[in-house]
């Protein structure tokens, strides 16, 4: 017999599956995003191993973009990130990479830092927050890199200021070690930052950034820093599975974001700001206060199966998807759930986003 919580997942899908609007994304059936690519595609030529065709043309575009000489298309962002840190561990002689408790690398890949690349983790800090050069500083001996995530997901979506950023890398330029960008966000990152990718990127030896999360491509990373070090991660792609045959549908569908999504960051971040205050004032809470990009935590003074029983019964009715599932808070009687701003966000009214929520709690 099915718990609860089984029952209420399986409301969610089918509701999902019947939803007519959508406030954060929206998964396009297969043969409409097929015709999307078709469109959306420049080059005539299909690439061979990532070899010319549209991935070539992305590969210069981010690496522009990021302000490096080269940059690598990959598959997965957790194949860019272990190739990297394998080739600065090797060339450092040394397997010490510094990274955040918090960090994708090691939240979310099931060790394979040091089950697949025997790399051995410095945890700077463990605090939902950027560590600090001081954090850097108290691990003593050789370092092969150090690694930040712009914006900290798993802390809520948190940046450091411009200045606390230069500093830091600073910090790591005075120590001799190189600093690594896991970038999955660092498209949404530039308002906040108040700079350029190409400014952020200066201030690293290597930027990795994703496609298919704000850009809404099919799937894919990409890598940019040194042509030597691009070499040196092109054959740790090899090596790890990565080179297919042809990716021209990530490319082109990773391009169209680029053109279409990219520019509108600036718009991202203030309606996400704006959406953040207008939530508040129905009673939740939100985090960062304002956030420091176009994703953020909502806070609920309502218990996490109780809310989202109300969610699941909202999106029945009204057929409209405000967000995913809620889960418990650290503080007992409250729930939290990440919004993020995308550009079907700009299609609602701030006022009408925070009604909708404020229906989910009792009144």
């Amino acid at each position: 017999m099915a718990t609860t919580s089984e029952d209420l997942r399986e409301r969610r899908k089918n509701a999902a599956d019947n939803c007519e609007r959508w406030l954060s994304s929206r998964r396009l059936p297969a043969a409409d995003r097929l015709r999307e690519l078709a469109e959306a595609a420049t080059a005539d030529q299909v690439d061979v191993y990532g070899n010319g065709g549209e991935v070539a043309a992305l590969e210069q575009e981010v690496a522009e973009l990021l302000g490096k000489p080269a940059a690598v298309f990959l598959p997965t962002g957790i194949m860019a990130q272990q190739a990297v840190l394998r080739v600065y561990a090797d060339r450092a002689g040394t397997s010490r990479v510094a990274v955040h408790g918090l960090a994708h690398l090691l939240v979310h890949e099931l060790n394979a830092l040091e089950e697949v690349h025997h790399l051995r983790i410095e945890r700077m800090t463990s605090e939902p927050r950027q560590p600090r050069p001081d954090e850097l500083a108290a691990i003593p001996g050789n370092l092969a890199a150090v690694t930040l995530e712009l914006p900290l997901r798993d802390a809520g979506f948190v940046l450091p200021t411009w200045d606390e950023l230069v500093v830091f890398s600073r910090s790591c330029a005075e120590r001799g070690v190189p600093l690594h960008l896991d970038g999955a966000r660092l498209w949404e990152s530039t308002p906040y930052l108040g700079r350029s990718l190409a400014e952020i990127g200066a201030l690293a030896s290597t930027v990795y950034v994703s496609f298919y999360k704000i850009l809404g491509g099919i799937s894919g990373a990409a890598l940019a820093g040194p042509e030597d070090m691009i070499a040196e991660v092109r054959r740790w792609q090899r090596r790890l599975g990565g080179n297919l045959f042809s990716m021209f549908p990530y490319a082109v569908s990773a391009r169209n974001g680029l053109r279409t999504v990219l520019p509108l960051m600036d718009d991202l971040h203030e309606r996400a700001v704006e959406v953040a205050m207008s939530l508040q004032s129905e009673g939740f809470r939100v985090f960062p206060e304002p956030p420091h990009t176009n994703s953020f935590r909502v806070y609920a003074p309502r218990a996490a199966e109780s809310i989202e029983r109300a969610a699941v019964e909202r999106m029945e009715r009204t057929r409209e998807s405000l967000c995913g599932p809620w889960t418990a808070a650290d503080v007992p009687g409250w729930s939290w759930v990440e919004l993020v701003i995308t550009p079907m966000t700009l299609d609602w009214q701030v006022d009408e986003i925070a009604k909708a929520f404020g229906e989910l709690l009792p009144r």
